[in-house]
């Protein structure tokens, strides 16, 4: 246990371990959850120690190396986790070496075929690769000598294989179409020479467009410092050049080891330390996420990236994932300056707010009080800060909105028997249902209502049980004189064109069931009530299942409903993809099979999908039947079904 650890070793190692150990002891509905677990708790305890995850990068280091021995899915499964996860962790802690060979086995695991082929070409120039590279060491040596600077070393070497599958991926070509496979690496005595051996390299090979970077000036987040180009070289050759001293060769091989870890004496990483704000900007920004696979993806955007840096108006430098865009740059400033962002301007020139940031823009963002977050922003949106803070916003005003119309169409109900949701708010009567229920409050209750998750009927017989649906008034026949009386009283409440027949009467009383809204043409029962006529019921009704057996009676649609009947409102409820267009086409469908809506209501999620609840007015089944078929084949549409 960590208490047996903890006397044995110590609190550090008692920590350590903690850190490091999987969450066996909780239960998880999915490996996704247990996952996202292990990970949040590997951030927490990194945070406060980094030993933690030098550690754990170790071990999968090792778990790779021997991945070989383990089932096919269980390579797959661990390789990705690795890929997603750990390549981008040794990223950010700078320890490139760790880095590239993870990526290298995740490769080999993930795309057997590809990495193969790879390995095998590259292997298949080696001979001639290695002639290349003492050629282009000699040459170096003899361009730079002459001007005083002397190489610490030179490193030679193809890029690991992950590095080439990925520009081939990225750039849709062909291995041979891949020119700089081979990185050269100059290792010099100060920064200055770093730059002199630069510009003698450029005056004698040319220099390819947009491929220079300079991380001394700007080094990246995680410390790392290079000079990094890229040349036309002898026999036309094209391949990399990378210029740092022999302290930033070490930062950048064991990242935060080399320097940080050791000569401080301590291992917390401080908060006001740039290197490390990442990391509790990290921990901080995706803490409060419950659901698993945002959690995880939050987190693989945040660590799996290039990086861009942009600059403030006052001149502070804010680093970026590659094609971050205005929204995150607003959003990083503040989440309130995300949130009323209303335009932007780079470089003094106003631009969209989906421009791509590039390395060295100057932000300017411009707020509006009347603005407010919009769904469409996580079409572009880069950062995992951004995308959290939209996704908030927008479920906190869709509850809200949600909220509003459940309010409004529990009113609506409630008037046609005489009351309101004021009047029962008052008597305390939403607050008892709300503690008899699932819900945790009147407002999950109303907001449930406008999502369309709880059918407002079902609500309302709750809050009236004495006026509620059939299936309230069919309790009981203690006190009703029996079901032959009943009858009597029926026949004796007639009305003109019922539209069903019974028995050969035609004019009975009768009223159409809300639950399952019969139209000609359906099958149908009849239930008999106490003082409300005849509740005509759909067979396959599931209300039907409940009602007393012995006062459920055969009946049958007239004539005149079948040929003349007034249009009865039925509810369709059509699940679809959320995109422009689809709601038009929708309502051409209708019309085309010769139906009226009289009500729609639409909701959306964030995974683009969206619910819509039509209620329309039609003679008989068959035309219901035939709008159905029409909007089941609109491109977009999932599922259409009956309210």
């Amino acid at each position: 246990t960590v208490d047996d650890i903890r006397e044995q070793f110590g609190e550090d190692i008692a920590f350590l371990v903690d850190g490091l150990t999987k969450l066996s002891k909780f239960q998880f509905n999915t490996r996704e959850e247990r996952q996202a677990e292990s990970i949040r708790k590997m951030i927490v305890a990194m945070s406060r120690d980094l030993r933690v995850i030098l550690v754990k990068l170790a071990d999968r280091l090792h778990n790779m190396r021997t991945l070989k021995h383990m089932p096919r899915h269980k390579q797959k499964r661990i390789a990705r986790e690795t890929m997603d996860i750990y390549a981008p962790l040794a990223h950010r802690l700078g320890i490139n070496w760790i880095k590239t060979e993870i990526e290298d086995l995740c490769f080999r695991f993930l795309y057997p075929e590809e990495y193969y082929d790879i390995a095998e070409k590259v292997s298949a120039t080696e001979d001639e690769r290695d002639a290349f590279i003492e050629d282009v060491t000699e040459r170096l040596e003899a361009m730079l000598g002459p001007h005083g600077i002397e190489l610490d070393e030179i490193q030679g070497r193809p890029k690991h294989l992950w590095s080439i599958y990925r520009k081939m991926r990225e750039q849709q070509i062909e291995f041979e179409q891949v020119y700089d496979v081979l990185a050269f690496r100059l290792i010099l005595d100060d920064k200055s020479e770093c730059y002199e051996a630069l510009g003698h390299i450029h005056d004698q090979w040319k220099p390819i467009a947009g491929r220079f970077k300079d991380y001394i000036a700007i080094p990246k987040p995680n410390g790392y410092q290079s000079l990094h180009t890229s040349v036309i070289g002898p026999e036309q050759e094209r391949f990399e050049i990378q210029i740092r001293t022999r302290e930033m060769h070490k930062v950048a091989e064991e990242g935060v080891a080399a320097h940080w870890l050791y000569k401080e004496n301590k291992a917390v990483p401080d908060k006001d330390d740039e290197k490390f704000a990442w990391l509790h900007q990290l921990m901080e920004e995706h803490q409060d996420l419950e659901d698993p696979k945002e959690f995880l993806e939050s987190v693989k955007i945040d660590l799996f990236r290039n990086e861009v840096f942009a600059f403030t108006p006052e001149g502070d430098v804010l680093e970026f994932p590659e094609g971050a865009t205005c929204v995150d740059f607003a959003y990083a400033i503040h989440t309130e300056v995300g949130h009323q962002c209303s335009g932007a301007k780079i470089n003094g020139k106003i631009v969209p707010l989906k421009y791509e940031l590039e390395n060295g823009d100057m932000v300017e963002i411009m707020t509006s009080n009347n603005q407010q977050p919009n769904k469409d922003w996580l079409q572009f949106v880069k950062t995992g800060r951004a995308r959290t803070k939209i996704k908030k916003a927008i479920r906190r005003e869709q509850r809200e909105r949600s909220r509003e119309l459940g309010r409004e169409l529990l009113d609506k109900e409630l008037k046609k028997r005489g009351t309101n949701v004021s009047a029962l708010e008052n008597k305390g009567r939403l607050v008892e249902v709300v503690e008899a229920s699932h819900f945790s409050s009147v407002d999950k209750m109303l907001a449930d209502i406008g999502y369309g998750k709880t059918e407002v009927e079902d609500i309302v017989g709750k809050l009236l049980p004495s006026e509620g649906e059939d299936d309230e008034e069919e309790a009981s026949d203690e006190d009703n004189g029996g079901l032959g009386e009943l009858w009597n009283k029926l026949t004796n409440q007639r009305q003109e064109k019922a539209g069903v027949v019974v028995g050969g009467i035609e004019d009975i009383m009768v009223n159409y069931a809300q639950c399952c809204n019969p139209v000609p043409g359906d099958e149908i029962v009849g239930f008999v009530t106490r003082g409300r006529g005849l509740s005509i019921h759909t067979r396959g009704c599931d209300r039907v299942a409940h009602l007393e057996k012995e006062r459920q009676i055969d009946v049958k649609w007239s004539e005149e409903a079948e040929d003349d009947a007034p249009r009865r409102a039925v509810d369709i409820r059509v699940y679809s993809a959320d995109r422009p267009g689809l709601l038009a086409n929708m309502s051409k469908a209708f019309s085309a099979a010769g139906v009226n809506i009289s009500q729609a209501h639409c909701t959306t999620s964030d995974d683009q999908r969206a619910v819509n609840t039509f209620q329309v007015l039609v003679s008989n089944v068959e035309q219901l039947n035939r709008a159905m078929r029409n909007i089941e084949k609109i491109k977009g549409v999932y599922r259409v079904e009956r309210g």
